[in-house]
């Protein structure tokens, strides 16, 4: 009787991972940041139309879009919460699949708060950064129950049992500018994720944006000498460059084109990384 239920046990076992059997052609990505991640343009009709092979994993319950927390779709804007705009994940995406064998997929799960902290992602004093927070931002938080790294820990967790999580792409700084130990800080959030989703470094760079160039105006500009310092305390970080970047009269959002450009060069970096060439007529396609 022992043997069969040691035999049984491991059928089962076996039946469990068989059904979280991981795609290695399944490529995903962990988005974070503040507004210019969750995406601050509006989208247009150009940017409604994805491959099926460009995937977004919903990370909030948004009816009036027919998505629910958890599950995969097309990703056609918004690809963070039900009511964002465009982000440089649409075109990153984009470029990507556009240059990677057609075996392979991609997925990106966004999980952004306009107008946070580099503090609203670190597990351990969140509560506090929250605590003191305005309104405005609670109620962006309470989207993701109160806890948006725990949420984005939950989603990839998720997403592992399908897929490879290839990368991190941040964009946040806006509201630390002038911080000197944001880079400190993000280094200890990037080694929270790939502690609790055991992830390896060598394997899973960070992909980091400058905020709104100089050249543009850019009202934050200052903090890209911040972030330019990323790769030294983070040696598997890379820094993605704004300069040329479109951006709204703000000075402190892109426009939808300057996404369009952002995203593209998130992907020309990530596509050097995994050792594809850039996707070759990318102008005609709409992908800069």
């Amino acid at each position: 009787m022992p043997n069969k239920i040691m035999m049984l046990l491991c059928l089962l076992l076996l039946a469990r991972d068989a059904a979280y059997a991981q795609d290695p052609d399944f490529h995903i990505y962990l988005c974070l940041g503040q507004s210019n991640m969750e995406g601050n343009a509006r989208f247009e009709d150009r940017d409604t139309s994805v491959s099926d092979r460009f995937l977004v994993m919903e990370a909030v319950d948004c009816p009036s879009l027919n998505r629910a927390m958890g599950k995969w779709y097309p990703a056609r804007p918004p690809l963070c919460r039900c009511q964002t705009g465009l982000t440089p994940v649409d075109y990153f995406g984009r470029k990507l699949i556009a240059a990677l064998p057609v075996k392979v997929r991609v997925g990106v799960i966004n999980i952004s708060v306009g107008g946070c902290k580099i503090e609203l992602f670190d597990k351990d004093g969140f509560a506090d950064y929250v605590a003191t927070a305005p309104g405005w931002l609670k109620n962006m938080v309470n989207e993701y129950s109160g806890n948006p790294y725990a949420r984005l820990v939950d989603m990839a967790r998720l997403a592992q049992r399908d897929g490879v999580i290839k990368g991190i792409l941040l964009h946040q700084g806006e509201s630390n500018t002038g911080d000197t130990r944001w880079p400190l800080k993000v280094k200890k959030v990037y080694e929270q994720l790939l502690q609790d989703l055991q992830l390896d470094a060598a394997q899973v760079p960070l992909l980091a944006g400058e905020v709104v160039h100089a050249e543009q105006g850019g009202i934050c500009a200052s903090m890209n000498r911040i972030i330019g310092t990323l790769p030294q305390v983070i040696p598997t970080a890379h820094i993605i460059s704004s300069q040329g970047c479109a951006d709204a009269e703000d000075n402190l959002h892109f426009n939808a084109e300057g996404y369009r450009v952002l995203g593209g060069r998130y992907a020309d970096v990530m596509l050097a990384l995994l050792g594809y060439p850039r996707a070759q007529g990318d102008r005609a396609k709409g992908v800069e």
